[in-house]
């Protein structure tokens, strides 16, 4: 009895352990990934179109999975009306036209996908690539941390005048209900809109904290995957896969909780401009901005971003590589329990953040795990970065570093279909304060 007490004991120990390994990054007790995604979508068939949406949409309306919708132009989702689209529908987005879906303030979109029927949007070319056309865009009435609300008519080339009043966002109701966005996949998206810059693949403007928003993927997006502005909204399982601009952008006091989430970035597709894996600001301008309002704070937890390169040093010195994480002045991030691998450096601060301890209070780093980073937190044009590493490197914040190899980090990369990117088990070695080279 007595050994059997001390196995029971040994096995609760490993166990645990396992456990708080595995912990860190994205989590699951099984491949959260497998079934809903795609990260081979150039070589999925989808069905010619059957149907053809244009105009507005100003009536309840259903999409249903025994049809392929082609989305032709800019199409709007206007007096208060809801879409609802069925798991396994497949809409396409028409590359002449810039095409774009916006559901506007009021109105909401219900596409509950499932995890083996998710719902896609897509590019209408034979052959696909990142911007062949605009991407999905929610509007609500949340708060923002502007001066009056916003618009998004610069997305829209040839807009109606009748629709300028469907591309407001912002209001007082940060509880607000956009709709449901589950099961959802977002493919080629970022058509490059003349003076405007990229569409997005997901663009959240003034979402309340009501909006359901789960188990959405952004793949090969030209411009941001998911950009999100004001609001008040919670983010859980989403995937961003090789977008050429940032993956998770905060910008205009969103208050916003990523969880348990991936960005997968590629040095070889990414913007030349910089794109980061999580990228919050609080604004563009500070005169646009109303202090009174709250700044953007975002807390990431169980976030797992990962570049995807086999020569991280020889991609380093090409200028290919970037930071992982950048925080802006005066906003606010928390993240923990996640892991940052391969970049350069892992996280960069606005210069224009004073390091002190009120300002590092507001930029927290906890149980994390970085590894395989060139450096790992600095100010923007400072290679002196003594003071953050003795600030993010003490023990209380319990974060690891560590030089280990994709392959060692992650549990199956190598599989093109199904890649499971949760930390592998017993193959992470802690080491409580960071490397400091010695030139």
């Amino acid at each position: 009895m007595k050994q059997l007490n001390v196995l029971i004991w040994m096995l609760l120990l490993v166990s645990v352990n396992l456990f708080a390994q595995q912990e860190k990054g994205i989590i699951g007790a099984t491949n959260w990934l497998n079934n809903w995604t795609e990260f081979q979508p150039g070589k999925e068939y989808y069905r010619e179109p059957t149907q053809i949406i244009t105009g507005n949409i100003t009536k309840d309306t259903k999409l249903y999975k025994r049809d392929t919708y082609l989305l032709i132009g800019s199409v709007f989702v206007t007096n208060e009306s809801t879409l609802y689209i069925e798991p396994g529908t497949v809409i396409l987005g028409d590359y002449d036209t810039k095409a774009s879906l916006t559901i506007s303030k009021g109105s909401k979109i219900v596409a509950e996908g499932t995890e083996t029927d998710p719902i896609i949007f897509s590019s209408n070319k034979s052959v696909k690539k990142a911007g062949d056309w605009g991407g999905l865009i929610l509007l609500g009435d949340a708060p923002l941390n502007k001066f009056g609300n916003g618009s998004v008519a610069s997305f829209h080339s040839k807009l109606q005048p009748e629709n300028y009043v469907n591309t407001n966002y912002g209001g007082n109701n940060s509880e607000s209900s956009s709709g449901i966005l589950k099961y959802v996949r977002i493919e080629y998206s970022g058509k490059r809109v003349r003076g405007a810059g990229y569409f997005n693949g997901l663009l959240l403007a003034g979402i309340g904290s009501e909006t359901i928003l789960e188990n959405i993927m952004v793949t090969y997006t030209a411009g941001d995957a998911f950009e999100i502005w004001g609001g008040d909204i919670t983010l859980n399982q989403a995937v961003s896969y090789k977008a050429n601009s940032n993956d998770f952008k905060f910008n205009y006091g969103t208050q916003c909780r990523l969880n348990n989430s991936l960005a997968i970035r590629s040095p070889y597709i990414s913007s030349s401009e910089g794109s980061r894996c999580l990228k919050v600001l609080s604004y563009d301008k500070r005169e646009e901005v109303d202090f009174s309002k709250k700044s953007t704070f975002v807390v990431a937890k169980n976030i797992t971003i990962f570049n995807d390169t086999e020569n991280l040093e020889e991609d380093i010195e090409k200028g290919l590589v970037k930071e992982g994480v950048y925080v802006g002045q005066d906003a606010a991030l928390d993240m923990n329990k996640s892991v940052i691998s391969g970049f350069n450096p892992a996280v960069i601060l606005d210069d224009r953040i004073s390091i002190n301890q009120g300002n590092l209070e507001k930029i927290k780093f906890t149980d994390m795990y970085f590894n395989n980073c060139n450096g790992n937190i600095f100010t923007a044009y400072n290679n002196n970065n003594d003071d953050l590493e003795n600030w993010y490197g003490n023990a209380a914040f319990f974060n690891v570093y560590s030089k280990s190899s994709n392959k060692e980090t992650f549990i199956d990369i190598e599989n093109q279909r199904r890649p499971d990117y949760r930390l592998r088990i017993n193959k992470i070695i802690a080491i409580n304060k960071p490397e400091v080279d010695e030139d």
